[in-house]
């Protein structure tokens, strides 16, 4: 057991006997040279590292006014909403001016750093510096930055540790990657399951007839190919929250795509978010007109007050057939057409909406059908649960080993 002592950092806690505290400043310079990005190709500071700019990325018309990355840079978001989104620059580039760009000094191992700052308790640390109102929304400038302080062990153990590190963490990252890759393919089954028994039903043996739209294909041929507008009534009830501050209230991010499940809400009050919304009732169905393929749509399990970018929707078939239908690939993929150009913030609108074309059983087939995927998909989920649930372990030892790593707990 090595002998440790304590660093008097709170972030830090004990850190080996031998090993030295530096400050950030004293191990790098910043980079604060700016640029345009048709000299230096933009770049994006992502959790996943620098990486040539990325499509969905916010586009500037001011190209002229960036910050020079050169490769071996260090680059970190300043802002902690984007917490994590870091690493050292394989290329020369520019970026964002809300980047803090780290050029390393010597007698240093850049690589052993990239972890420290990687680590959970540093970016803590690290947005404790910042400056700013709202929790979710400092930023911390180099002025500050430069003052944090970070162990600093001897150079052959900073590289000892970095090769340990990125050895160990590429194994955690691989098993990581296989347990996703299971867990994507058990969510496109779940999505197969359902798209199948609302447009084929259960009967394998059922004639089917051909529904004339290309995204549904055959149906039954007792089932009525019809308009969704027919099979719903979309609500319109706007009202001023002011006068509905204790009732509970559901957005978009609220709901988990794809699985018409509520993650959470809150008040009103609690919420902060004092707009108009519209007032529900449990047991209508609230469907996300923003960003539609995120597939967010649940049935109301109370009453409350759901975001003006929401419907509420009522139906006089069966609810939970007709969520099920708002998640099937064949409805989405309608959504997806008439909101196509709407590449900012794309949302569609009642009539577009009730224009959407699906098949409909009878009533008793509805829930028939309802009954039989609420069974099916809970067993999918639970699989799915499982691999989240493997995958958040591995993802957390991950950080800890880091954290334990780069301040010398554990030796290596």
């Amino acid at each position: 057991m090595r002998e440790m002592k304590d660093s008097g950092i709170e972030w830090m806690g004990e850190i080996p006997v031998g090993w030295e505290l530096n400050k950030i400043g004293c191990v790098y310079d910043e980079r604060n040279v700016k640029v345009s990005d048709k000299d230096y190709a933009p770049l994006s500071v992502t959790k996943q590292g620098i990486v040539p700019q990325l499509e969905t990325a916010a586009k500037t018309d001011n190209g002229d006014n960036r910050k020079l990355i050169k490769k071996g840079d260090f680059v970190i978001n300043s802002r902690s909403d984007r917490r994590g989104s870091c690493g050292i620059s394989e290329y020369d580039g520019s970026c964002s001016l809300i980047n803090t760009v780290l050029k390393p000094r010597k007698n240093m191992c850049s690589a052993y750093y990239s972890f420290v700052f990687r680590s959970e308790c540093f970016a803590d640390e690290f947005y404790r510096w910042g400056t700013g109102i709202v929790d979710d929304l400092r930023s911390t400038k180099w002025s500050n930055m430069k003052n944090i302080y970070i162990p600093f062990p001897p150079l052959k153990e900073q590289h000892r540790i970095s090769t340990y590190l990125d050895t160990t963490c590429e194994k955690i990252d691989s098993i990581i990657a296989r347990q996703q890759e299971v867990l994507e393919k058990l969510k496109a089954y779940r999505l197969s399951v359902i798209t199948e028994a609302v447009t084929k039903g259960l009967n394998p043996d059922v004639r089917l007839k051909d529904s004339g739209v290309e995204f549904l294909g055959e149906v039954p041929e007792n089932w009525e190919v019809l308009k969704f507008g027919r099979c719903i009534t979309i609500k319109s009830n706007l009202v001023p929250p002011e006068n509905y501050y204790d009732y509970p209230q559901i957005a978009p991010d609220n709901i988990e795509k794809n699985s018409a499940k509520l993650l959470d809400h809150k008040t009103v009050k609690d919420s902060g978010v004092i707009s108009w919304n519209h007032l529900f009732f449990k047991g209508q169905i609230l469907y996300s007109k923003i960003r539609p393929l995120l597939n967010k749509v649940i049935i109301a399990p109370f009453d409350g007050l759901c975001s003006a970018d929401m419907y509420p929707i009522e139906t006089e078939n069966n609810s939970k057939f007709i969520v099920y239908v708002i998640l099937a690939d064949y409805f989405s993929a309608q959504v997806g057409l008439v909101t196509e150009n709407r590449v900012k913030m794309p949302k569609i609108n009642q009539n577009e909406l009730s224009g959407i074309i699906v098949a409909m059983p009878k009533l008793e087939e509805q829930q028939q059908i309802a009954d039989y995927l609420d069974k099916k998909c809970s067993a999918i989920d639970s699989a799915i649960a499982k691999k989240q649930a493997i995958i958040k372990k591995l993802t957390a030892y991950k950080k800890s080993l880091i954290y334990e790593v780069v301040t010398g707990k554990r030796e290596v």
